[in-house]
This record gives C-alpha cells, sequence and structure tokens, in this order.
C-alpha cells in the first residue's frame, strides 16, 4: 500500500537526516541542487512505499525527497525549479525486453503493422518500393501475419515478386519466421534443393517449391544477404529509437539480442554524450557448430556480465531455445490441440547442446537468458541451468528465463532455488490473445503470462516487466493496465486470478525490473543518491479508473536529472 511521508529526506555526507535544514544554512550552501521539482504527487517505491511532495537533484543524482517547502529552501541562485503542479512523479520506467532499435526504423524499413489483410500487406510494400531503384533491397519491420491479416498467414514468394519483381524483399516478422521473394533468395543462394538447416526450415508447397517463408534458423541464411545500414545509419536510428521510448517515460532498457554491431553504436552514442536511454545489452553472437569456437567468443577480451557502465553494460548472454506461443511453435509438454503427428512445438537445439552453450557461457563469468516460452521447453533450459550450476553457482547471478509465457508452479520453484529471473511481457496477452487460445486453447490461454503467481512463488524482486517490443507495443501503460485488468481489446478477460495491483505492476517496470542489471542501488526507486531518472505522468495513476490506465502519457521525462522529453 502506499503511504504518504511529508518528512526531508536528504544525502549528505553519507548521512541520512530527517526534517528540513534551516533556511539561512541552505542559501549559503555552495552545493545547492542544479534542479528541484515541486507540487508533485511523488511515488518513491521506496520500501515504505512513501508518498512525498518533491525531489532535489545535484550532479545528475537525487539529492533529497520531502515536502515542496523544505526541497524548496535548498534551492540557491542558479537552480531550476519544475513545479509539476500536482501531477504524479514516478521513478523512470525501465523495460527488460524490448529490440528498441526498430523504434528509429521509419525511414528504413516496410512498414507492415497496419496491413489487415494480404492485399494491404502487398499495397504497402509495392508503395515502398516505387520510392526505391531496381535492384535495392527491400526489408520489412516487424509485424505478426498469424494474427494480424485476416487470411492469418504469411505471404508467399511469389506474391511478394507481383509487387517487386525487380528487388530483393526480405520481411521479418515478430521474430521466428521471415519471407523472402525469389530474388531475395537467389541472393542468399537457396533454392529448391537447399537443404533445411538443423532447427529451421525454408518452407515448401506440395510440389516441393520453395514458398519464401523461413522459420527459425533458417532464417539467418537470408538474413546475412541483406547488406548492412551505414555507420551514420545505425547512430540515427538507434538515437532515433532512445528519445521514441523517452515519450513513454522510459529512462532504461534491456536490448533483447544485442548484435556486435550494435554494441559499437550504442558504445558511439554514449561517448558522444547523446545517449538519452540506459542500456544493459543481451549480447547474442549466432552459436557456431564448433563448441570450441563458442567457446572463444565468450573467452573474448576478458569482458563479461556487468561490463560498462551506467549507460551501456552486458547485462548477459542472450540464447533462443524454442518458438512462440503466438506462433505455434512453444515447446510444450502436451500435444497442440489440432496436431495429427504428434506436434509440440520447435526447439531450436538438442537439450545436450543447450547445456553446452550454458556450460561455457558459466565457465566464463556470463550471466545466461534464455529465450523460452512453453512449459517443456522451460524445464530443459531450468535443466540446463541445474547443470550449469553444479559446475559454477549461480544462484546469486540472476541468470533469465526470458518470456517463460507458459511457465508451471512447480517450475517456479525450481527457478527460485535457483536464483533464477523471470522476466515476461503480458502484453502478448493484447492483440494476439485470441491467437494464443486458437492454436493451445483456452485454458492455456488463461494461464498465460501468469502474474500473480509468479509474484507468489518467486517474490516481486526475482521478476521484470517488458513488451518485446517491436513484437508488441512500446507502451508501458498498455503493459500494466493488461497485467491489472488481464483485458484484451475488445474486453475479454483471459484468466483474471491473475491478476495484480497497481503497485506491483508499476513495481515490475521500476524497483523489481532495476535487478535485471544489478542496478537496485542506483535506479528503480527516488531516492536520495540513485540516479536522477523520473517520469511525470499525465493523470494519476494509482487513482484513476482501471479502464483509463492505459491512456496514461508521459509528460515529462528526465534522465539523469536532464529534461530529455516534454510533451
Amino acid at each position: 500500500m502506499i503511504c504518504r511521508s511529508a518528512a526531508l529526506a536528504m544525502l549528505g555526507a553519507g548521512v541520512l537526516f530527517a526534517g528540513a535544514a534551516p533556511a539561512a544554512a541552505q542559501q549559503g550552501n555552495v552545493n545547492s541542487p542544479d534542479l528541484v521539482l515541486v507540487n508533485g504527487k511523488v511515488l518513491t517505491l521506496d520500501e515504505r512505499s512513501s508518498v512525498t511532495e518533491a525531489i532535489a537533484v545535484r550532479d545528475g543524482k537525487i539529492l533529497a525527497t520531502g515536502s515542496s517547502a523544505s526541497i524548496r529552501a535548498l534551492a540557491g541562485a542558479r537552480t531550476q525549479v519544475l513545479d509539476v503542479s500536482g501531477k504524479t512523479v514516478i521513478p523512470g520506467l525501465i523495460d527488460t525486453h524490448a529490440h528498441f532499435k526498430a523504434a528509429g526504423l521509419a525511414d528504413y524499413v516496410v512498414n507492415m503493422s497496419r496491413a489487415k489483410t494480404v492485399a494491404e500487406a502487398l499495397e504497402a510494400i509495392k508503395t515502398f518500393v516505387a520510392k526505391k531503384k531496381p535492384g535495392d533491397w527491400i526489408v520489412g519491420g516487424a509485424w505478426h501475419p498469424p494474427s494480424q491479416l485476416a487470411e492469418k498467414r504469411y505471404l508467399t514468394r511469389q506474391e511478394i515478386d507481383r509487387v517487386a519483381p525487380d528487388n530483393p524483399v526480405y520481411l521479418r516478422t515478430v521474430g521466428h519466421f521471415s519471407m523472402a521473394n525469389t530474388m531475395a533468395l537467389q541472393k542468399a543462394g537457396v533454392d529448391k534443393t537447399t537443404a533445411n538447416p538443423s532447427g529451421g526450415s525454408f518452407e515448401r508447397d506440395a510440389a516441393g517449391e520453395l514458398t519464401g517463408v523461413l522459420s527459425e534458423t533458417a532464417i539467418d541464411r537470408v538474413e546475412q544477404a541483406v547488406p548492412p545500414w551505414t555507420e551514420d545509419d545505425e547512430i540515427r536510428q538507434f538515437t532515433l529509437a532512445e528519445g521514441a521510448l523517452n515519450t513513454f517515460g522510459i529512462t532504461s532498457a534491456v536490448e533483447g539480442a544485442t548484435e556486435a554491431r550494435d554494441v559499437r553504436t550504442l558504445q558511439k552514442i554514449a561517448a558522444s554524450g547523446q545517449a538519452t536511454l540506459r542500456t544493459g545489452l543481451m549480447f547474442r553472437p549466432e552459436p557456431p557448430a564448433e563448441l570450441t569456437a563458442w567457446e572463444a567468443i565468450m573467452s573474448g577480451n576478458g569482458a563479461s556480465s556487468g561490463f560498462g557502465d551506467d549507460w551501456v553494460k552486458f547485462a548477459g548472454i542472450k540464447i533462443f531455445y524454442d518458438g512462440g506461443m503466438t506462433l505455434k511453435t512453444a515447446l510444450m509438454r502436451d500435444v497442440y490441440p489440432d496436431s495429427h503427428d504428434d506436434y509440440h512445438g520447435m526447439a531450436q537445439q538438442t537439450p545436450e547442446r543447450l547445456m553446452q552453450l550454458v556450460s561455457i557461457c558459466n565457465r566464463y563469468g556470463w550471466r545466461v537468458g534464455v529465450h523460452v516460452v512453453g512449459d517443456l521447453g522451460i524445464d530443459q533450459v531450468l535443466d540446463a541451468f541445474e547443470a550449469a550450476d553444479k559446475e559454477r553457482s549461480i544462484r546469486d547471478r540472476r541468470f533469465v528465463l526470458i518470456h517463460a509465457s507458459l511457465i508451471r508452479p512447480e517450475q517456479m520453484e525450481r527457478a527460485r532455488k535457483l536464483g533464477v529471473r523471470v522476466d515476461f511481457q503480458n502484453v502478448f496477452m493484447w492483440d494476439k490473445a485470441a491467437t494464443v487460445e486458437r492454436f493451445l486453447g483456452r485454458p492455456t490461454a488463461d494461464r498465460a503470462v501468469p502474474t500473480k503467481t509468479l509474484i507468489e512463488k518467486m517474490g516481486l524482486d526475482s521478476l521484470g516487466a517488458g513488451t518485446d517490443f517491436p513484437v508488441n507495443p512500446i507502451n508501458p501503460f498498455l503493459n500494466m493496465y493488461i497485467m491489472v485488468t488481464r483485458k484484451d481489446p475488445n474486453g475479454s478477460v483471459y484468466g483474471a486470478t491473475e491478476a495484480i495491483s497497481r503497485e506491483q505492476a508499476l513495481r515490475l517496470y521500476t524497483s523489481a525490473a532495476s535487478r535485471y542489471t544489478f542496478d537496485e542501488a542506483r535506479k528503480g526507486t527516488i531516492q536520495p543518491g540513485k540516479l536522477a531518472d523520473l517520469a511525470v505522468l499525465s493523470a494519476d495513476y494509482m487513482a484513476i479508473p482501471e479502464e483509463q490506465i492505459k491512456d496514461i502519457k508521459a509528460d515529462i521525462t528526465l534522465v539523469g536529472g536532464k529534461l530529455v522529453f516534454q510533451r
């Protein structure tokens, strides 16, 4: 429960003081704050869930919190005063799983997100192609054809060829599946004689002809043929993306599958002083066939999880295991309801190889986060974590089950005993809830992302919320709305007993989320000594009707005490 505290909390010489110092003493202090924020409803999210009125900031950190009068008294001649007129102030939000570069790609890729039919999708490609030269690569932005299109299917290469006969076209989705036209397949050296890779496939029709749909590891073959963006393009893309997340009050994010090139780009942006988003990197090198090559990557130059600073740091190694519940590829204990061939989903590698990959990461000090969704997949990932723990303890290193949407209560217990985190995304059950129900049945859809049970079994601090953007909308308040109501856009409620409180939902984006990168002493709450990452909201999150939570906006976002967004 949120409680109100009007006392001043002030950090000075490592001592926590209560009460305001005399005004005369304040005026003579050369260490006056750079900024004071006053007249707010400040949700500190400290251990007592204190609510106060004002914040003082100096050198990018919170100097003090307290009443507006006591904080105003700290101000000097050069102190900026920000009067928020009674608005709610929260810690800067942390998305624990996003591929946020996508937020800066609007000028570079085909926007497929608005297509509702195959015809509309093809028209979007045709319009984009008209602006390009013959031979230029055409790349699509993230979308989800099975839930998005009326036809509930992917585009074929023949359909894409009709609207782009002179350009290679490669259409990414939300992951796990992609589409390519004939020219793109040719440039990747793929034809109907090409063998399927382990853990993936080049889909074929009844006549054995390529359809242009690529699944799982087959995606990499075409992905590698797509020319990379220039360095200037990448810097612009990430800069735009960071600004886009700031508009939602997001001040930190865990980048969910980071390539080496993106690591360099984010470092350059931070070094230039232009970063507005703190980033934890889940480094994702593609596991080579030979384990000795994987070991060489892990040993690298000696860096491991935690290396970096407040702006960019390695959070861990990302490994993919199964598919997705919205794609009918999550690895499940039970056979899929409409299966005629004992289909349980897909795994990108064997359990034995997963154990080997995790073991090598652990050996060199890397924390591991594994993409896993289905309950059988979770069984096998936990087996790998337990095996690694026997070789070198992982119990204080916060290994991660990424997604774990269909986790079972007994698996939560196994994870808790290992000190493993679960970082989930309730927003999958927004516009894709009906797709999950169609593929897996209503009982499974109702137990998807079992948030309340996760909190009861594992504790809030072992969990975090994110979006998997651009798979789902980046809006954190939409995600919190779903946590609180369990509703989809039509008002259908999935798993009502798994709804949680507003404060719990907010903590999953703040105090609990900060623990992903071991930053709980640096951010996630509004307390003296912590980074001054803050968001001022358009409405009172704790008091408005729950149906309005999804409509909340960030009016102001501060990162390190600096204004990075104002509506």
